[in-house]
This record gives C-alpha cells, sequence and structure tokens, in this order.
C-alpha cells in the first residue's frame, strides 16, 4: 500500500516503522524538519517538510495516488482538516484519524471519519485498523473485534432491521446503539428496531468482518 502519515511525533513515528517494516510504502509529513530524527534507523520510507492540511504538500506526498492517509499531529483541529482535505478533495480510499477529545467522537462518526482514541498505544491500534481494512475498530477480543460503525442500510430493501434478525442472519450481537440525532441511545433488545445512520457498537467475529462490512458506512 502507500501510505501517507501525517505528523512524526511518538505515533507517527511509530506508525510510519510499522509500515516501514511490512514493506509499505511510506511517506511522513511534518511541518518541522528536526522531529525527522524520531524515524526509525531502518525507515525506508520518503519525508516531506510542510503543513499537512496544504494542498501542495500532500501532492508532493503522493496523495494523489495514495491508499492510506493517517492523520496524528497533535492538535484534533489539524487532523481534522487534513482527514477532510485527504477524503473530500483527494478522494483518498482510507482515511484514519487520531482524536485526543472523546467528546467529539459522534462528530467525527457524523462526517464519516474514522478515529482511534486514546494515549496508549495508539500507533498499534491505527496499524491494526488499517490491515484489517474495516470500519470503526475499537477493541479486539481474542477472535472477536468490537466496532463503531454507522449504519448502512442501502443493500437492504427496507431502511429499518430488527436487532434480532440481524444478529441471527450474521451470527454477531448488538451492544448498543444512538439514534443519529441522539434522541435515543439503549442497550437493544432482540425486538429493537434500527434506522438507517443509527450509530452502532457490535462484536463482530474476525472472519465475518468482510461480510458484515456492508452495513457499515463509508
Amino acid at each position: 500500500m502507500n501510505i501517507i502519515i501525517v505528523g512524526c511525533g511518538r505515533v507517527g513515528s511509530q506508525l510510519a516503522t510499522l509500515f516501514s517494516q511490512g514493506e509499505h510504502n511510506v511517506v511522513v509529513v511534518d511541518v518541522n524538519p528536526e522531529i525527522f530524527l524520531n524515524l526509525d534507523r531502518g525507515f525506508e520510507g520518503r519525508t516531506v517538510v510542510g503543513v499537512g492540511f496544504d494542498e501542495d504538500v500532500l501532492i508532493e506526498a503522493g496523495v494523489e495516488t495514495c491508499d492510506v492517509l493517517c492523520a496524528v499531529t497533535d492538535q484534533d483541529n489539524s487532523n481534522l482538516m487534513i482527514a477532510e482535505v485527504g477524503q473530500k478533495l483527494f478522494d483518498v480510499p482510507y482515511v484514519l484519524t487520531r482524536l485526543y477529545n472523546p467528546d467529539r467522537a459522534n462528530a467525527y462518526l457524523q462526517l464519516g471519519l474514522d478515529f482511534v482514541c486514546g494515549t496508549t498505544l495508539v500507533a498499534e491500534e491505527m496499524y491494526n485498523k488499517v490491515i484489517a481494512a474495516h470500519g470503526q475498530y475499537v477493541e479486539s477480543i481474542g477472535d472477536f473485534e468490537i466496532i463503531r460503525f454507522v449504519l448502512d442500510l442501502s443493500s437492504s430493501e427496507n431502511d429499518t432491521v430488527v436487532v434480532g434478525d440481524l444478529e441471527r442472519e450474521h451470527e454477531i450481537r448488538i451492544v448498543a446503539f444512538e439514534r443519529r440525532d441522539d434522541s435515543l441511545s439503549s442497550i437493544p433488545t432482540k425486538d429493537s428496531i434500527l434506522y438507517e445512520g443509527d450509530i452502532v457498537i457490535a462484536c463482530v467475529r474476525n472472519d465475518l468482518l468482510e461480510e458484515f462490512s456492508v452495513y457499515m458506512a463509508d
């Protein structure tokens, strides 16, 4: 994969090392050239100096042909701008951002932005999300993953689905859901109704993720 990482602090440099070791093509962008010293000695990618949400800087980094853009600066606002430029202007297939303020998580979901929120093991989580190539990853537990995503029913004949039917047909467990307009959040019963655009937290077995991903909005 062709991967651009914006931000070369602790998380960005670790992430660059992980992808470089995986033999991916990696470009790291940062406004401070001295911070590239954080990169591992074995890093084999490129570095670009500049502001990460500047279109010309991203073009120099190869955004027009990249598969993944990771925004991992130390500022939520900068990461949001980088993610939106990559997603909306350059149609990057997969954009992933670091989020510091968990209160903004729902806003990111509504914007269709994938993110990792936390202060520890962030690089590893972001790496796992990209490699897994699926929606809003929260945590792995053995052979299962907890995922948070916006429900997409475009592949269905209806704009609603019954929790029990969804669980039975796909061997998953719906843990909780929230309406897009924040009018309701709940731990569902088998008879609960989910609507297009609901924010859903589900437990899915790893080998069923690809099949279930049809319900995850891009």
